[in-house]
């Protein structure tokens, strides 16, 4: 276990365009810098990144940016090459990033995915310190709202811990891979995080089917979902605080008439029904008076398409437990079900499929072909 201490100096507060701009050069002279962000998710109706931790090997920053008019001066800090950025599950972080700041990215380093890959059985950031430093953290604020100002010295404290270590862990797990030869493996799983995916590809609840609804029912559902958005926008709060999923599901399978009805179904009690008793039946009164809505479904896959995919995820079960690695570090569900779907014969078809996981070709790409039942 290596020995590291917990910070006795207090984390620099950023929270002016000077200060932010001086940070900004500080970063760029180091060749990794630890990275980290806290969100409102769960307390407002549009998530937000409320603040940026940095740290380098002497000193841990704390960004504000809800304090800052831009955050122009960190765009090169990220898109530089020669400065890696190292984050622990890098993902939901690049996507706040890049939603709310427009930040490119390049030369990542995940401690998370790096975790994963060397098959570790814990792989959160407090089990990782804890095994290599000795270091517990405090999970506590891992819900609070990052939106409120000002922050307490405590929270101040659990943010700065979240990046204050990831230089040293880094280190740690880097010579892991590299001993292990996974480190290409490691490096081209960063590769793919630098582009983060626009928004999160999932349609609204009355979109998406299999609730065993009529076409008339679905209107209601929709009705009752612009409700619930309206209402969680006008306070500000995440949809799910006002109605969640499976009582507006609930309540559009038994369409209540009145508030009597409405007491009685899963979900609506008390403040429920008092705050949003006449709303819901009001939505569901005009779902009832729309036009049926038909949900168009995606076709069923076929059954060579679904064999296919079975085969793929045997194989990468097998290959899971050979390596020690989980099955989906392995081969990604997306390029699994691509593969089943082009069903390719040989390497060369095989090749664009897996382009951007080169390793995983060169180490697994034969295997996969003899794992496609014959055509």
């Amino acid at each position: 276990m290596t020995s590291t201490r917990l910070p006795t100096e207090p984390p620099v507060w950023i929270d002016t365009a000077d200060t932010l701009q001086t940070l900004a050069e500080e970063l760029q002279r180091h060749e990794r810098i630890g990275v980290d962000t806290e969100a409102n998710s769960l307390h407002a109706y549009r998530e937000q990144v409320c603040l940026l931790q940095f740290s380098t090997p002497t000193t841990d920053y704390l960004v504000d940016p809800l304090a800052l008019d831009s955050l122009a001066p960190l765009v090169p800090v990220f898109a530089s090459p020669a400065v890696e950025k190292i984050f622990h599950a890098a993902e939901y972080d690049i996507l706040g990033l890049h939603r709310d700041f427009g930040f490119e990215f390049a030369n990542l380093f995940d401690t998370m995915a790096s975790a994963r890959i060397l098959g570790y059985e814990k792989v959160g950031l407090g089990a990782l310190l804890e095994k290599h430093f000795g270091i517990r953290l405090e999970k506590r604020f891992q819900k609070a709202d990052w939106g409120q100002r000002p922050l307490s010295p405590e929270m101040l404290d659990y943010a700065r811990l979240d990046t204050h270590f990831l230089i040293p862990l880094r280190d740690i797990l880097h010579k892991q891979l590299e001993a292990k030869d996974l480190l290409p493996l490691a490096q081209e799983d960063f590769a793919r995080l630098t582009h983060p995916l626009e928004g999160n590809g999932r349609p609204p609840l009355w979109q998406r089917g299999g609730h065993h609804l009529s076409p008339q029912q679905t209107a209601v559902l929709e009705a009752l979902w612009h409700y619930r958005e309206a209402e969680a926008e006008r306070r500000n709060v995440p949809p799910f605080k006002v109605l969640d999923d499976k009582t507006l599901v609930a309540l559009t399978r038994a369409l209540p008439r009145n508030i009597g009805e409405l007491r009685r179904v899963p979900g609506m009690r008390g403040a429920r029904v008092r705050h949003h008793g006449q709303g819901v039946l009001n939505a569901i009164r005009k779902g009832l008076k729309a036009p049926p809505r038909k949900v168009e479904r995606l076709p069923r896959p076929d059954d060579a398409y679904r064999e296919r995919l079975d085969a793929l995820r045997r194989w990468r079960q097998q290959a899971s437990a050979r390596t020690s690695m989980p099955s989906d570090v392995v081969l990604p569900k997306p390029h699994m079900q691509a593969i089943a779907a082009a069903n390719p014969q040989t390497l060369e078809e095989l090749k664009p499929l897996m382009a951007d996981i080169p390793w995983r070709f060169d180490r697994f790409g034969e295997e996969i072909l003899q794992a496609l039942p014959p055509v």
